[in-house]
């Protein structure tokens, strides 16, 4: 871990000076003590903060994300007028009394050493510095707080439907993004984040009966009364406070949940340190006992296919109010099936490679994120029906389901592009579909794109170089064009700045000049060109496989493992039409079919199929 530091340190000091590239750091020093009567606790920080940028900065701004559970917030307005709003929050923040809402009430703040003047606007705070902090410099930011616990409605909260006494995410203030756009201060309305890789060192004092699961790593296990025993790890209770001491090296976040009946599990995977933190009951202690056989060989799967995880620990907690990422941890609801469990858990360890590593600007691009995150969660959990693992048919394609559902949805009429901010999906359908279902389906048309050694170079070589970076879309797509030596800007401009959809189709087959040969005439009726694959099966049991390339690729990619394989002229993408001929009567011809693999996102599978294949029906699927 400390060579990993250590790196980062002398990478960011490197592309600073340089001027390719940079980035800010903020090290959090934070010390709370809570109140468990009135749900409420008093808070100090105090951030290193070092300004890599070339700016000199005369404002701060910190994100204030409790002040979100008030009635007439922001979130609440939103919930309250979107047209299909979260079922968890609905109108449940309009209705709360004041002793069910969050809030954090800043009382003062120094910037070394000079106090400052600050505003609070909802969940944003805006602090006017006295002198601006110079570019290249340090300055020492302090603040004094006090905050209330909010009922427990997205995320954060207290007393979760499941009995977790406290989910703390998104709890304290945290200092704004500023990067080469400027100043990120994103209302909180329920979405993203996006924060500065720093190390957190936190101090916990609360009643001596709970237990604490968190992000990093605990620093004082025998002041808390922590034994290891085997598996399985205990604390002995005071009847007087304890002081929970936490650190989380080169993250950009820190989260954690206590509750008193909280049963804590340790075991390895790998070199992994695996914690668990849940309420034992007939609903949970058979399925979380059981987690952990499943979670080995996700990590191995996961390290080899998308790069080494680089923290030393993390921890699975129950909490929250489905399943959310934070660095090293994730709070999740426990009261689940295996299935189900395995499923979320490995989600949310995901994130850990594209939200929790990489780190792209989740508002601006909750696509690489989520559709990322989607994709690895299909394939991890592809693999362990592979192995025996869970229950299910492995899956030619993972990710084909998405392909459907992202098809059907972008024939609604609903879709919004990929470059919609966020927060301003104008329904929670769109932004699910695109972020989640969209994302995951863009990686995998690009393997079909490029071909699959390229592409699975591609994942690991935009990991190992922008790991701890905040890569951007064109970050991810300029590895991949080195990878598989082709122009792929046109693929991004379509799928990701555009709704267009791809819908190609068989349009005819007729006699060639020659008698022994077959016209193939294809129809591009979508508004988004693409490569296309045919594959020709005879009566003979012959299987011929063509590529068509884009012109706009400026390339073709690598097939592997195909017999009778050929690369055809490229397709203009301002043709409609294409035709060639392949060396079989028509009457030979078996069938014809566009993109076998299913890795293509048409949005009419129907017409990809010679013969044509028919709509179900209500007859037809009797």
């Amino acid at each position: 871990m400390n060579k990993t530091i250590i790196g980062l340190t002398v990478m960011l000091l490197h592309f600073t000076l340089s001027g390719q590239y940079w980035q800010q750091t903020a090290d959090y020093t934070m010390d709370i003590t809570l109140d468990v009567t009135n749900h409420q606790y008093i808070g100090s920080q105090t951030i290193e903060y070092t300004n890599n940028s070339p700016d000199d900065l005369e404002k701060l701004y910190y994100h204030l994300y409790f002040n979100a559970f008030q009635p007439g917030s922001m979130m609440d307005v939103r919930s309250l007028t979107i047209a299909d709003p979260d079922k968890r929050v609905g109108d449940r923040i309009s209705k709360l009394d004041f002793e069910e809402t969050g809030w954090v009430s800043v009382k003062s703040i120094k910037v070394n050493g000079t106090a400052c003047d600050f505003e609070e606007d909802g969940t944003i705070l805006i602090v006017y510095l006295e002198e601006a902090i110079p570019s290249g410099t340090k300055a020492k930011l302090e603040m004094e707080y006090k905050s209330q616990i909010p009922a427990q409605i997205r995320r954060s909260g207290r007393n979760n439907k499941e009995g977790i006494d406290y989910s703390m995410t998104q709890w304290y203030p945290k200092l704004c993004a500023y990067d080469k756009d400027g100043w990120h201060p994103n209302p909180y309305v329920g979405r993203e984040f996006y924060g500065n890789w720093g190390n957190f060192d936190v101090s916990i004092t609360l009643p001596g009966n709970y237990i604490i699961g968190s992000s990093g790593e605990l620093l004082n296990p025998e002041e808390v009364g922590q034994e290891v025993n085997e598996s399985q790890v205990t604390y002995a209770t005071t009847k007087s406070n304890k002081t929970w001491k936490l650190r989380a090296k080169n993250v950009h976040d820190f989260a954690w949940a206590a509750d008193p009946q909280y049963t804590h599990l340790r075991q390895l995977a790998g070199d992994v340190q695996m914690d668990y933190y849940f309420i034992a009951s007939e609903k949970t202690q058979e399925n979380w006992n059981a987690l952990h056989s499943y979670m080995v060989p996700s990590i191995e799967f996961m390290n080899e296919r998308y790069g080494t995880y680089p923290y030393p620990r993390y921890a699975i907690i129950q909490g929250g109010d489905g399943g959310m990422e934070y660095p090293m941890a994730t709070l999740i609801t426990g009261e689940r099936s295996i299935g189900s469990l395995v499923g979320v858990s490995i989600h949310e360890w995901m994130h850990s490679w594209y939200q929790m590593v990489l780190a792209t600007d989740e508002a601006q691009y909750p696509w690489m994120d989520e559709g990322f995150t989607s994709f690895g969660t299909s394939e991890v959990t592809n693999y362990l029906r592979e192995i025996g693992m869970l229950e299910g048919e492995v899956q030619q394609n993972p990710i084909a389901n998405s392909m459907i559902r992202y098809a059907d949805f972008a024939l609604s009429g609903y879709e919004e592009p990929l470059t919609t901010h966020a927060d301003h999906y104008y329904t929670n359908s769109a932004y699910g579909v695109g972020s989640y279902v969209k994302g995951a389906v863009y990686l995998k048309q690009l393997e079909y794109i490029v071909g699959k050694e390229a592409f699975d170079n591609g994942l690991l070589a935009y990991f190992d170089k922008w790991k701890f970076k905040h890569p951007t879309a064109k970050d991810f797509l300029r590895i991949m064009e080195k990878e598989a030596d082709m122009v792929l800007d046109w693929y991004h401009d379509y799928f990701v700045n555009t709704t267009k959809t791809i819908d190609y189709s068989i349009e005819n087959l007729k006699k060639g000049d020659n008698k022994k040969e077959t016209e193939v005439i294809l129809q591009r009726n979508g508004q988004m060109p693409m490569p296309i694959d045919i594959q020709v099966e005879t009566k003979d049991g012959e299987v011929l496989n063509y590529t068509i390339p884009l012109k706009l690729m400026r390339g073709e990619k690598r097939v592997l493992g195909q017999n009778h394989h050929e690369v055809l002229l490229d397709w203009q993408w301002t043709n409609p039409q294409y035709s060639f001929v392949i060396p079989h009567k028509l009457k030979k011809i078996q069938r014809i079919e566009i993109d076998p693999s299913l890795r293509l996102a048409d949005v009419n599978l129907l017409n990809n199929v010679f013969p044509h294949l028919q709509p179900e029906t209500e007859e037809t699927k009797e």
